[in-house]
C-alpha cells in the first residue's frame, strides 16, 4: 500500500470557504477510483490531503489530468496560497488490525 499527502497553504480568511468545500466531499468517488484510504485535514492556515492504494501516485495524477475532474478544483484554486506540496512519506505506523486467530484446542 502506498501513501501521499499533498499539502497546500490556504489565502488568508479563507479558512471558512475551504471548511465548506471539505464538508461537500471529493468531487470523485474515492472506492470507484482505486483508492482505499482518503482523508482531508483542515488547520487554521492549511489543507492536508491524504491518499492510499497501491500505486496512488497514478492514481492521483489521473484525478489532476482529468479534464472533467480538473474544473471541480476551480474553487480550492481560488483559496490556496501558491501551489500544493506533496509530502514524501518517511515513517508510518499502523498496528494490525487483524483479530488474532482463536485455536479450537483444549
Amino acid at each position: 500500500m502506498n501513501r501521499l499527502v499533498i499539502a497546500a497553504r490556504l489565502l488568508p480568511d479563507t479558512h471558512d470557504e475551504a471548511e465548506a468545500l471539505l464538508r461537500k466531499g471529493p468531487p470523485f468517488e474515492p472506492g470507484a477510483i482505486g483508492l482505499h484510504l482518503h482523508g482531508a485535514y483542515l488547520t487554521a492556515s492549511e489543507v492536508v490531503f491524504v491518499f492510499e492504494a497501491p500505486e496512488v501516485e497514478w492514481i492521483v495524477s489521473d484525478i489532476g489530468n482529468d479534464p472533467i475532474l480538473s474544473t471541480a478544483f476551480a474553487p480550492w484554486r481560488a483559496i490556496i496560497d501558491g501551489p500544493p506540496r506533496v509530502a514524501h512519506e518517511r515513517y508510518f505506523w499502523s498496528r494490525d488490525e487483524t483479530p488474532a486467530p482463536i485455536g479450537l484446542g483444549l
